[in-house]
This record gives structure tokens, C-alpha cells and sequence, in this order.
């Protein structure tokens, strides 16, 4: 048995990466991380280089770990810009270090797959994978609890939690069904903007990925873009990504589409699985009062209500999303820094900012839209 790096999906093939995966989670899938380094998103100049690990024995395929070697820390939603920083202070090196996540995405679920017994040899070996290849640090972003489990008996690790907003359908007929266990304010603020957007014209369409043109995938990836225009930066995934995702996983892709006059305006892509609805990317061409909550949220709420999934995921930041009932989620990440010093800092820095997460999602459910005993 033996530990190997793969420096591009392609190279496996996808049935065999694909029989790894504990479920049917669309992101670890072959054909997303694929699309990923095959459109150009990853790779090249992106600061993303494929580093994914596998653990052979002879030709068979075992375990595996999706990663990346990275040498700048964005586009992961868990920050450790403060520690790269402190660490250029200090002399100390940072970059490059190894991640394992999913690129640009916030999404919790399996870090570590395949057999139970090969995944633990894999994991017991990354630390002199990591010292072997030059890497400072490594990282596992948003991982399951399997794996905390797993990390938590190896003190070379350190945890960090996160806090997210999920949203949970607890059986709901339908949308009116979810408002009536609103406070009577709440509910008449999500009427009044759900209200509001209907005011201005504005119509939603839902596709399938199969279901999109070209032209609509162009219009899909401008709306996508320009939300990282208007802020001055460059988007991280390429047109090229979405046309590959809708090629590979169409039947795992949801597009609404939003209308104005019959001329679309605005878009939000979700991934889904046989539980989840994944809210990931969303754009628009021009402000309309309160279009991003219905596009976003209130048209997936719907939609996860309408097709029997269980809840919704719409990623990362926004307390915003607590009047509309997403509800905080405790995440998990785990660093391991090879420098003795920084690692004491930063155990020290993350033990505070454990017991201020736990506070904050506690003192947060303060703000759920409801009623006494109906959420």
C-alpha cells in the first residue's frame, strides 16, 4: 500500500473516484472537481494547483482526499489571512500550504473517502506528505463529523468551528404552510417582500441544466460575474465551468431564472441531492427592492417545499438570512501548522474563538423569525 498524488482528475477515471464518495453530495462528485481543473477555474495562474492524494493497493484505488496547493488563502470561507500575515511578521513561512475543500464553495461534507481502514493510513501518512512536498501547513475545510472524529485523537491537528445559516423543511405542504409558523411580524415581512417583487413584473422559470441554451448559460455566467465586478475583482470560475457541469451533471443543476417583461434580469444556480438544496451562485443586471431574498432564498424555500428536500444550504455569512428562518450551523475545519510556535498561537487564538462562535450561534437563534415552540 502506498500514498500517491494525483495532479489531475482526468487521470482517475470517474467511476472509480465516484465509488469513494459515502453519498450522493454533488461536489466531491468526479465530474464537478473535473469541471473545475478542465475549464481552467483551477490551475494555470488561479492559485489552486491539483494536489489530490490517493491511497493504492497494487492498482486499486482505496482512499482518497481531494486537495489543492495553494499560495494565497482566498476563495476558501474560512480565513486564515491574519495567521499568513502574523507568520510574514514572525519570518515564518506560510505559502505554499495544502488545502482540502471544495474551490470557492462553503459547502460541508466528506473530506476523507473511500474504505474505512485505507482512509485511516491515508490520513496517518499527510503529515510527511505534507513535509515531503514542501508544504507549511496543511488545511481541511467544512469537513463531516466522520472526520473530526478522526482528527480529533491526533494532537497535531487543530480545530476551528465556522457558523453557517441553514434552512430545515419540517414537513411543509407549502410556502404558506412554512409562514404560518412565523411570528405575525416576520410573516407580514416576507409577504411585503415577496409582495414587492411581484409589483415590479418580475416572473422566476426553473430549468434543469439540460434545459439551458447556450445563450442562457452565457446570460447565467454574466449575472454570475458581475457580482464580482461591482466590487472590483475578477469572478474565480470560468464560462467554460458551466457549460462542462451542465454537459456532466445536468440532473444535479437548478436555475431560476428571474424575468422582467419577459427580459431576464436575474439567476440563481443550486446543486441538489436527494436531501439537500445547495444555494450557490447568483447575479443580477440591475437593483430591484428585495429581488436578491426572493432569487435566493424565498424561490428555493419553495422549490425544496414543492420536491421534498429536506433542507437548504445557502452557504456562507449573511445573518441577514436569520429573519427568513435559516437557522445557525456549527462547521468544522482542521489546520495543521509544522512551525511549533505559530501552532501555540494559533491553538491558543482558536480556543476564544470556539467559545465566541458557540455564544454568537447560541445568542443568534434569538433572531429566528419562529413562533414559541414551532420552528
Amino acid at each position: 500500500m502506498s500514498l500517491s498524488l494525483l495532479t489531475q482528475l482526468a487521470d482517475i477515471p470517474a467511476s472509480q473516484w465516484d465509488a469513494l464518495a459515502p453519498n450522493d453530495q454533488p461536489f466531491m462528485r468526479h465530474a464537478f472537481l473535473s469541471a473545475l481543473e478542465e475549464s481552467g477555474s483551477v490551475g494555470g495562474r488561479s492559485g489552486w494547483q491539483p494536489q489530490h492524494l490517493l491511497w493504492r493497493e497494487g492498482d486499486r484505488v482505496l482512499a482518497a482526499m481531494p486537495g489543492y496547493g495553494k499560495r494565497h488563502s482566498m476563495g476558501e470561507y474560512v480565513f486564515d489571512h491574519a495567521w499568513a500575515d502574523a507568520s510574514q511578521r514572525a519570518g515564518i513561512p506560510y505559502y505554499p500550504k495544502w488545502l482540502s475543500a471544495v474551490p470557492f464553495s462553503p459547502v460541508g461534507g466528506a473530506r476523507l473517502l473511500g474504505e474505512a481502514e485505507a482512509a485511516d493510513r491515508l490520513l496517518q501518512a499527510l503529515p510527511d506528505f505534507l513535509s515531503t512536498h514542501g508544504f507549511y501547513s496543511g488545511h481541511i475545510n467544512f469537513n463531516d463529523a466522520a472526520l473530526s472524529d478522526r482528527l480529533a485523537e491526533d494532537g497535531r491537528w487543530l480545530p476551528r468551528l465556522g457558523c453557517q445559516y441553514h434552512w430545515h423543511n419540517r414537513g411543509y405542504r407549502d410556502f404558506q404552510d412554512f409562514l404560518d409558523v412565523l411570528t405575525s411580524r416576520k410573516r407580514k415581512q416576507l409577504r411585503k417582500e415577496r409582495e414587492g417583487v411581484r409589483q415590479q413584473d418580475i416572473e422566476f422559470c426553473w430549468y434543469q441544466g439540460h434545459e439551458l441554451s447556450e445563450a442562457q448559460w452565457d446570460f447565467v455566467y454574466t449575472c454570475y460575474a458581475n457580482t464580482y465586478f461591482v466590487r472590483g475583482r475578477q469572478p474565480y470560475l470560468t464560462r467554460q465551468f458551466f457549460s462542462l457541469l451542465a454537459e456532466r451533471m445536468p440532473e444535479a443543476l437548478r436555475i431560476t431564472i428571474a424575468s422582467q417583461h419577459r427580459q431576464p434580469v436575474a439567476m440563481a444556480l443550486s446543486l441538489v441531492d436527494g436531501n439537500t438544496f445547495y444555494g450557490r451562485y447568483w447575479g443580477c443586471l440591475a437593483e430591484f427592492n428585495h429581488l436578491h431574498f426572493e432569487t435566493c432564498f424565498y424561490q428555493g424555500m419553495e422549490y425544496a417545499i414543492d420536491n421534498g428536500l429536506q433542507r437548504f444550504d445557502a452557504g456562507a455569512q449573511g445573518e441577514h438570512k436569520l429573519i427568513r428562518g435559516f437557522e445557525p450551523v456549527l462547521t468544522e475545519s482542521w489546520h495543521l501548522l509544522r512551525h511549533g510556535g505559530l501552532h501555540d498561537a494559533v491553538a491558543d487564538f482558536l480556543q476564544q474563538e470556539r467559545d465566541g462562535v458557540r455564544a454568537w450561534a447560541e445568542e443568534a437563534r434569538d433572531a429566528l423569525p419562529y413562533r414559541l415552540n414551532a420552528g
